[in-house]
């Protein structure tokens, strides 16, 4: 049985953790995180500009701590449970968690940027991909599926829903489009807490799972596979990659559930869903 608590709009106590129960936010708090969420998007739509052949990986983690500190905010991944970036760089065939270090991209190259910013307590999390000079076609597909399949994720959304709702919503998409979603990664509550109760998963049956509720505020962030679902773990234990080395691609918005739906806090304020590539966006975006 799932247990869900309600959440007092008060300022963030920096003592809160982690619980199983599901949180359910009011509007000073969806206030909160539509600042957070804003300043990242803002964050990654600058990023879009380092994004070009020759650059090292490292030069997008030091944007990302420069952007941070001059707009009074935290990178939530620096230092989180011993990760030493900003962000997370993810190229080709790395499916997440990518270490921005000193590789440099080269032309054709796809690469998903995770960036997560702690404003005032509240967390704003989102990823987009980016192309790199002239990707192959078969690249400029995969990125626009996975664009798709998350908004199809997200179009399920709504108070009375449920959790499988979404990650059916996901997984038929993705495989009607003949590629895999990776089942070992998934979304997450977040709001004061980085990662928080319920996990959002990218694949389910309908009307199974946590019901959705007004007030809950998570990511959906699939990620897709051209090739088969399986990844490995490198030796650093964070990078995933997959294990046949074909090409992955990632999105990820933070959303609360509203009265009738839902609110998508990480919007592009320029519109720069997919650098590089002409993707086909969804009406409701």
């Amino acid at each position: 049985m799932d247990t869900y608590i309600y959440v007092t709009d008060a300022p963030k106590d920096r003592n809160v953790r982690r619980t199983e129960s599901i949180k359910l936010y009011g509007p000073e708090a969806f206030e909160g995180m539509r600042r957070a969420g804003a300043l990242t998007a803002v964050c990654l739509d600058e990023v879009a500009d380092l994004v070009r052949v020759g650059t090292p990986l490292s030069d997008i983690n030091s944007f990302v701590i420069d952007f941070a500190k001059q707009h009074h905010a935290r990178p939530a991944t620096l230092g989180y449970e011993g990760y030493e970036y900003a962000c997370c760089t993810s190229v080709n065939h790395v499916v997440c968690h990518g270490f921005p270090n000193a590789k440099k991209l080269r032309d054709g190259d796809i690469v998903n940027v995770d960036v997560a910013l702690e404003v005032d307590g509240w967390y704003g999390d989102s990823s987009r991909m980016y192309s790199v000079g002239r990707p192959k076609r078969a690249a400029e597909r995969l990125i626009n599926i996975a664009h798709e399949a998350m908004m199809r994720g997200i179009e399920a959304v709504r108070p009375g829903a449920r959790l499988g709702d979404i990650g059916f919503a996901i997984q038929h998409y993705a495989t009607s489009e003949r590629c895999s979603v990776v089942r070992d990664f998934c979304g997450h509550g977040i709001g004061q807490v980085f990662h928080d109760a319920p996990n959002i998963l990218n694949f389910g049956r309908p009307n199974t799972g946590t019901e959705l509720r007004e007030g809950m505020i998570f990511t959906i962030e699939p990620m897709i596979n051209i090739g088969n679902p399986e990844v490995k773990l490198l030796e650093d234990n964070w990078t995933a990659v997959t294990r046949d080395r074909s090409l992955s691609a990632q999105f990820e918005h933070s959303i609360g559930v509203t009265a009738d739906g839902f609110e998508i806090f990480t919007l592009s304020p320029k519109c720069l869903h997919a650098p590089g590539v002409d993707l086909l966006i969804s009406a409701s975006e």
